[in-house]
C-alpha cells in the first residue's frame, strides 16, 4: 500500500481512537470513554501495524486529531513508543516525509511552520501564522544533517516535530508552547530535487550571505515576539554551521545546540555512572573518538571542561587525554604543520604523536593511544570491528564501547557483538536503542565489575544503555522555562550529566546498564529541571521569582495528559 493511502487511512481511524465523549446534539457516540481505555484501544492498535513507519503516521494522524490521547499513550508507554515517535523510526519518517505528509490548511503545532528564503524581511510575519502565541520552546533545523542520514531539506521537519513530542511527553512542557520550525535553504539531496512530492524548494543549498541573514532574523524575530527567555534548540545543522551558529548566539540568546551539547551531556552522564562497574574516575579515562563532527567535538569538549572542573586542571591540559579520528586519520598536530587546513573545532586536539607510531586505522590508534573508552560517532556501520573490541578488551578490564550514531542502521557496531567481542565485560552504549544481550557461559570470561568498583556481579544478561539525548534536553527546557532563564550554559550542561548520573542505581549498572529505565524520564526530567532552574538563580540569569520550594513548583508547572495540567 502506497505511504499516501496508509496517511489518509491514518485520518479515518482517528474517529474511532480519538472519541472522548458526547454530549447532546453532537452526533458522536454517547459513551463516556476513559483516556487510559482510549490510550489502551490506540496502543492495540498501533502493535498491529506491519511496520514501524506506518506505526509512525498512526502516531502522527492521533497527535494531530487529540493531543492528550497521543501524550497520554507515549507518557504512559515511553520504552515501547519513544523508538517509534523518535529514533530510530524518525529517520526514516524523514526520508519519506513528502510522501506522508497531509498538507494542512494552515500552520500547526503537528505540522510545523516551514521559514524559506522567500521570507528573508518578513520572518516575524511568519511567526505570525502559527496558533500558539505563547511559545516558550522551539526546536529549529536547516535539515542538512538530519541524524547519520545527511541533507534531508525540509523533509527534515520530522526532527523537530519529534524533539518537540520528546519534551511535552518526557518534561511535562506543554504543548501549546512548542513550535517546530524548518528553515529551508533548499537541498543538495538530489534524490528530493528530483522527486515530484517534495514539499521544499527545488534549488541547490544557500551558502551566502541570504543564509546568515535568515537565522539573524529568524533568532530575532523569535526574541522580540516570544521573549528573552524563549529556548531555541538547534537541530541537525550541518559542521560547517553549527558550531559557528552556537558560537555567534550562545552569549546573547536563549539556546543551544542539541547534537553538539545536549549529545555531549548525555554520554558525559553514562560515563560517570559507569564507575559503578569500572570503578575507572572521569580524570583517569583515556578517550578515543571515531568522528570528529558536531557530536564528537561536543562530547570532547565537555569532558575536558568536566575533568577541568573536577580536577582544577586548565581545560587544554584535560583536553590532552582526548584524541579524535576524522575521515583522514588520527587528528595531530603533524597534519596541521604538514598544511592540512583543519576545522576550527578539531584543532583544540591536534595533540603531537611520536611519528613512528602507527596511527593509520582505527585498530592502530587503539594500539597506540591505549583508550580505556572508544566512543563512535561517525555515522559508518561495522567500524568497530570484532579485532578492534578485542583489542580494546585486551588491554583493559572493562573498557567503554560506546556506538552512538543513528539510527541503528548506523551503528558502529551491535550491543551483541560489543559484548561477544569483549567476553561481556565491556560498558556499552548506543544512541539508538539495542534489546537485550543473553551471553552463554562461554561468552563470560570472567566477574562483571573490578575489585575498585562498588559492586561484582556474575549475571550473563546485559541490558544496554542508550545515551538518548531525551534523557537530558527535555528536563534542561523545563529548568530553563521555569525560571525564565535568558541563557543556556555549558555549566548547565555538566549539571545535567552529573544529575542524570547520579539516577543510575545499582539494580541499573549489575545489567550493564549506565543509564535509568526510561519509565523513570519524568522524575529524572523534574530533578535536571531543578538543578539548571537553580543554577539560573545563581547566575543570574533567571527572570522568574524564585519560588520557596523550587521543585515543588517546577512539578506543579508539567503538563499532563489528562485534560488539563
Amino acid at each position: 500500500m502506497k505511504l499516501a493511502h496508509i496517511a489518509a487511512l491514518a485520518h479515518l481511524l482517528l474517529v474511532s481512537s480519538a472519541i472522548t465523549s458526547a454530549s447532546a446534539g453532537t452526533g458522536l457516540p454517547s459513551s463516556d470513554i476513559p483516556l487510559k481505555l482510549q490510550s489502551s484501544r490506540v496502543l492495540s492498535n498501533l502493535r498491529d501495524k506491519p511496520s514501524d513507519l506506518e506505526k509512525y503516521i498512526y502516531l502522527r494522524g492521533i497527535a494531530e486529531s487529540n493531543e492528550d490521547l497521543y501524550f497520554a499513550t507515549l507518557v504512559n508507554n515511553v520504552e515501547e513508543v519513544m523508538p517509534i515517535v523518535y529514533t530510530p523510526t524518525v529517520g526514516q519518517a524523514c526520508q519519506k516525509f513528502s510522501q506522508i505528509y497531509t498538507a494542512p490548511l494552515s500552520p500547526s503545532r503537528s505540522s510545523g511552520l516551514f521559514v524559506n528564503l522567500a521570507d528573508l524581511g518578513s520572518v516575524a510575519a511568519v511567526l505570525d501564522t502559527y496558533p500558539s502565541k505563547d511559545v516558550k520552546c522551539i526546536v529549529v533545523t536547516d535539515g542538512e544533517r538530519i541524524l547519520g542520514l545527511g541533507d534531508q531539506g525540509a523533509n527534515g521537519m520530522g526532527i523537530p516535530i519529534g524533539k518537540l513530542a520528546l519534551y511535552c511527553a518526557c518534561a511535562g512542557i506543554d504543548p501549546k508552547t512548542v513550535l517546530p520550525i524548518v528553515v529551508d535553504v533548499g537541498t543538495n539531496n538530489e534524490d528530493n530535487l528530483k522527486d515530484e512530492h517534495y514539499i521544499g524548494l527545488r534549488r541547490k543549498r544557500e551558502r551566502g550571505e541570504k543564509y546568515d541573514q535568515l537565522i539573524d532574523e529568524l533568532v530575532e524575530a523569535v526574541k522580540e515576539k516570544y521573549g528573552e527567555s524563549c529556548l531555541i534548540q538547534f537541530e541537525d545543522f550541518g559542521n560547517s554551521n553549527a558550531f559557528r551558529i552556537l558560537e555567534k548566539y550562545q552569549e546573547t540568546s536563549c539556546c543551544f545546540n542539541d547534537d553538539i551539547q545536549g549529545t555531549a551531556s548525555v554520554v558525559l552522564a553514562g560515563i560517570i555512572a559507569s564507575k559503578g562497574i569500572t570503578g575507572v574516575d572521569l580524570k583517569d579515562h583515556r578517550f578515543l573518538f571515531l568522528g570528529a563532527g558536531e557530536a564528537g567535538v561536543g562530547i570532547a569538549n565537555l569532558i575536558a571542561y568536566a575533568i577541568s572542573d573536577e580536577t582544577g586542571c586548565s581545560v587544554d591540559e584535560a583536553r590532552k587525554q582526548i584524541h579524535l579520528v576524522d575521515s583522514k586519520g588520527l587528528v595531530s598536530e603533524a597534519r596541521v604543520k604538514s598544511g592540512e587546513k583543519l576545522a576550527h573545532h578539531k584543532l583544540p586536539y591536534t595533540h603531537p604523536i611520536c611519528t613512528d607510531a602507527p596511527t593509520s586505522t582505527l585498530l592502530d590508534c587503539v594500539n597506540t593511544l591505549n583508550p580505556t573508552a572508544l566512543i563512535g560517532v561517525s555515522a559508518i556501520p561495522n567500524t568497530f570491528t570484532q579485532e578492534v573490541v578485542e583489542q580494546m578488551a585486551n588491554n583493559h578490564a572493562n573498557p567503554l564501547i560506546f556506538a552512538l550514531s543513528n539510527p541503528t542502521s548506523k551503528a558502529e557496531c551491535t550491543a551483541e557483538q560489543a559484548y561477544n567481542w569483549s567476553g561481556g565485560r565491556c560498558v556499552f552504549a548506543s544512541g539508538s536503542p539495542f534489546a537485550k544481550v543473553e551471553l552463554s557461559k562461554e561468552n563470560i570470561q570472567t566477574t562483571w565489575g573490578t575489585k575498585n568498583a562498588p559492586f561484582r556481579h556474575r549475571s550473563n544478561v546485559r541490558i544496554p544503555g542508550q545515551g538518548n539525548n531525551a534523557y537530558v534536553f527535555p528536563g534542561i527546557g523545563l529548568g530553563v522555562i521555569a525560571s525564565g532563564a535568558t541563557r543556556v550554559s555549558d555549566k548547565d550542561m555538566l549539571i545535567a550529566a552529573r544529575t542524570l548520573a547520579k539516577e543510575c542505581k545499582s539494580s541499573d549498572l549489575c545489567n550493564g546498564s549506565i543509564y535509568p529505565p526510561l519509565s523513570s524520564i519524568r522524575d529524572v526530567s523534574l530533578k535536571i529541571a531543578t538543578a539548571v532552574a537553580e543554577n539560573a538563580y545563581e547566575e543570574g540569569t533567571a527572570t522568574v521569582d524564585r519560588p520557596k520550594n523550587l521543585q515543588s513548583y517546577i512539578q506543579s508547572t508539567m503538563y499532563h495528559p489528562t485534560g488539563g495540567k
